[in-house]
């Protein structure tokens, strides 16, 4: 019963939200691993979609953004109408500082006929009170209040605002170690932060149910707080923080000119306004779903952490999916993922069908671990576990 509650309350929590208001997965790893050219055809998980639009600088045929939850599309959409119809300055206002004043007017006149039904409905709701307010839209969504609340807790409770700031302008890493043990450690991470960042209800604001907390917790030595707390002291400690933008934007709740995504700087958006931006179609559906419609061959995946997700109980389903994966998989196809864990071993004994063949998902898959295990350390966010690279076995 306990188990069918977390359930439950995770898809209230998600279902019903906008849950990521930018995507945190390190895209500058997935460019070198995908390795994109202009036949390729990518499937990625929406999330937020800036990283699409980054893969998209790329020049791939195709780019398919599929994800189950319909607001994270619209907010795709909404980023591939505002390049397509506004000026630098008003797209940086809006995706860059995450305000734009007067939004109503500019999201009627020029970008709301770009959207489809449903997204208009959602932005119709949510557009001005998300862009047009004192509160940057980084602090919006499940992910963004999350923001905000550690936001709050840095600058009422803790107080150590200047601190923070002085860490995200740090020049060098000895600075940053400096400011970080000497200033923000302590201080920082009191008992009671660890008994909220190990709650549930936490956990599903920042996008981690159930299943995915039980197949991190087999491989952690220590709690899932005082795993977020060695990443957060990695980042902080051991990556340059000049072109984090990951967590500038979370800890001031928006970007600058010179730490923003690769589609936020000047010269991208207007490469992606000339053209490149056509490349991506937003599908609302799962990934099972859409490759068993999709008539394509599909030679890129970007599968995000999701598979945590079917892990544990649904083991039915990712079997599906892969089935769906393998049928649509065109040669050479590479397949990027991630997990909370440290390990993944879920995947290996999967039953599929390939050229007509029943076998073992992991007798299919070759894992280049050398450029998993060379990427994976200079992951700015430092979030995942563990990140994998895998080739569809030629046949």
């Amino acid at each position: 019963m306990k188990n069918i509650g977390q359930d439950l309350g995770f898809s209230l929590v998600h279902q019903q939200n906008l849950v990521y208001v930018t995507c945190w997965e390190d895209p500058r790893l997935d460019r070198v691993a995908l390795n994109l050219q202009t036949d390729d055809t990518v499937l990625v998980i929406t999330s937020a979609g800036c990283n699409a639009l980054e893969y998209a600088l790329d020049e791939p045929k195709q780019i398919y953004a599929v994800d189950v939850n319909p607001k994270q599309n619209a907010l795709l959409e909404l980023k591939i109408a505002a390049i397509r119809e506004l000026d630098f300055e008003h797209f940086f206002q809006l995706f860059g500082r995450g305000k734009l004043k007067q939004f109503d007017e500019i999201y009627t006149q020029k970008l709301r006929s770009h959207l489809s039904s449903i997204s208009q409905a959602y932005w119709d709701k949510q557009g001005t009170k998300f862009f047009d307010s004192d509160r940057s839209f980084y602090f919006r969504g499940t992910t963004g209040n999350f923001a905000l609340a550690i936001n709050y807790y840095i600058d009422h409770i803790v107080k150590i605002r200047p601190s923070i700031d002085a860490i995200l302008n740090a020049k060098t890493s000895q600075e940053q170690q400096e400011i970080y043990h000497c200033e923000i450690e302590q201080a920082f991470w009191q008992d009671w932060l660890y008994y909220l960042l190990n709650s549930d209800f936490v956990l599903w604001m920042l996008g981690i149910p159930l299943q995915q907390r039980q197949q991190m917790e087999l491989y952690l030595e220590g709690s899932i707080a005082t795993f977020i707390r060695q990443r957060c002291e990695q980042v902080f400690t051991e990556i340059p923080i000049q072109d984090n933008y990951f967590w500038r934007v979370f800890l001031k709740g928006e970007y600058r000119r010179d730490c923003c995504p690769e589609y936020l700087k000047e010269e991208n958006f207007k490469r992606l306004k000339s053209g490149l931006v056509d490349c991506i179609q937003v599908k609302t559906n799962t990934v099972t779903n859409f490759l068993e419609n999709c008539q394509e061959k599909i030679s890129r995946f970007v599968l995000l952490d999701h598979m945590d997700w079917l892990s544990r109980s649904s083991h039915e389903q990712l079997q599906q999916e892969w089935q769906a994966i393998l049928d649509r998989a065109s040669e050479k196809t590479r397949i990027l993922f991630r997990s909370g864990a440290l390990q993944v071993e879920y995947l290996d004994a999967l039953p599929v069908v390939y050229e007509g063949k029943e076998q073992l998902l992991q007798n299919l898959l070759r894992y280049d671990t050398e450029l998993a295990e060379q990427l994976h350390p200079q992951d700015r966010v430092q979030t995942y576990g563990s990140f994998y690279i895998a080739d569809l076995v030629e046949a």
